[in-house]
């Protein structure tokens, strides 16, 4: 699944997220709140009120959560449109009882924030911002028309038009900057949940391509009893049935299928036995594994050693894990996706870190981003080269969230920069100045202990039942 499926997919189904239970809860408590002050309000201030048309509002909101807990079913979850509508009534409901209760000269008029937050957090753009204009409409609609506010005397509690005016600006201003607060926090933790998914997709590949190695060593080695029994058998027939060519030649293809199948299994399991050999590698042999699969891509891969710490001698025996291999081979790709000619893969050791630096010959990372490479889904306007020399690359930065993910599970330190220099012509700089890729482990992390130690390796483990 490609990182735009995953990223559409998301999109479309989190307004799906909320369960009706939730929203008929949360109107609960806001009609509590409601019947609170409008009490408090009368018994305690003894303001003049419209309250059979305040009790006619509430009741409207109770008698919707009634209807909604008795026709659907508890676990019901809401569709965008419901969603909307759901929230859409809530502001309605809300904005009657403001103004039949002195409108913005009522303070809690910042109530009206609610349900915009809870779209912007929940609902997609488009419905946001129906509901951010319609909230807006109603609130200016309130600095006029509205009820006053009465005391038992009969005098209007109102406050300075000043006032009023800054209650109006100060919730107009409130509604689009919690709006795009809000929708931009929750939009970054979607994309982080849905990068964080296509990781976990990416070590479950790889976990069952594992997997299936095992299944067909364990085939191979089950197998190869029954097969030497046919084998033999078949043998005895043909020397038995030597007065009869048509059986004794019926025996001998039975033989030979039987050869057949263990050669079979044999090559098989050459792919997938479990050896402790296929556990660990050379740290330079790990990188070309990982570079491999982009090694024909009309870029030239240039593995090097680099030069080697004090009392360390050999190259080190590194763990093959299937994250190493696969981040790895990400930060290979983005390298070969915008290098021109050549990418280099440099590597170091010292007694105490193992590194690996991957640079390319590229344009490099965009200097307004590299604070920002490794986050998710990060976007970068194209220009029209770019598209028609790379029309299939999207932009995503999923690619190197992943990579980043993985190799920071296995203790890795990733940095990133570029090689050139702004303000230096390209005709001045080095034939490595495109971006640079580094990744540090502590060598405890990542290096064998039977190869740190040099000992022999052992045999494989068995087969387990």
């Amino acid at each position: 699944m490609s990182s735009t499926e995953i990223g559409l997919m998301g999109e479309h189904n989190r307004s799906n997220w909320i369960r009706l239970r939730t929203i008929i809860l949360l109107r609960w408590f806001a009609i509590v709140g409601q019947l609170a002050a409008l009490t408090v309000a009368e018994w305690l201030f003894n303001l003049q009120l419209e309250l059979g048309l305040c009790y006619l509002a509430v009741g409207v909101s109770v008698m919707g959560n009634m209807v909604a807990i008795f026709v659907f079913p508890e676990n019901k979850r809401l569709s965008e449109s419901e969603n909307l509508l759901m929230v859409m009534f809530d502001l309605l409901q809300l904005c009657f009882l403001l103004y039949l209760t002195g409108g913005l000269n009522n303070p809690f008029s910042l109530l009206v924030l609610g349900p915009v937050t809870v779209s912007a957090a929940v609902l997609p753009l488009r419905s946001t911002v129906m509901l951010g204009g319609t909230a807006f409409a109603l609130i200016t609609a309130l600095v006029v028309w509205h009820l006053p506010l009465r005391t038992e005397a009969g005098e209007v509690l109102r406050l300075p038009d000043i006032f009023v005016f800054g209650q109006w600006a100060a919730i107009s201003i409130a509604l689009i900057f919690i709006s795009i607060y809000a929708r931009r926090i929750t939009t970054e933790m979607h994309s982080m949940s849905d990068a964080l998914a296509a990781t976990q997709m990416a070590l479950a590949r790889a976990q069952k391509l594992n997997d299936l190695g095992g299944v067909i060593a364990a085939t191979a080695h089950e197998l190869g009893t029954p097969l030497a029994t046919i084998k033999l058998t078949s043998s005895e027939l043909i020397e038995e049935l030597a007065d009869h060519p048509d059986l004794q030649d019926d025996a001998r293809l039975i033989r030979e299928q039987a050869d057949r199948c263990r050669d079979i299994l044999r090559s098989m399991g050459r792919v997938g036995k479990d050896d402790l050999h296929m556990r660990q590698a050379p740290l330079t042999e790990v990188i070309r594994e990982a570079a491999e699969p982009h090694q024909g891509r009309g870029k030239e891969i240039h593995i090097e050693d680099g030069p080697t710490g004090s009392g360390v001698f050999g190259q080190p025996q590194i763990l093959r894990r299937p994250e190493i291999i696969h981040g790895l081979r990400n930060l290979v790709q983005n390298a070969v996706d915008f290098a021109r000619a050549n990418i280099w893969i440099e590597t170091l050791w010292t007694d105490s870190t193992v590194s690996i630096r991957i640079i390319d010959d590229g344009q490099g990372f965009p200097p307004h981003l590299i604070g920002r490479i490794g986050d998710p889904f990060v976007r970068q306007r194209r220009n029209t080269v770019d598209r028609r020399s790379r029309p299939e690359y999207e932009g995503m930065g999923l690619g190197l969230f992943i990579a980043k993910t993985l190799l920071e599970r296995t203790g890795a330190e990733l940095s990133f920069a570029n090689g050139s220099h702004p303000f230096v012509p390209s005709t001045q700089q080095g034939e490595r100045r495109g971006a640079i890729v580094e990744v540090v482990w502590p060598r405890s992390k990542i290096v064998s202990e039977v190869g740190q130690r040099g000992v022999a390796m052992g045999e494989n483990r068995p087969l387990e039942a």
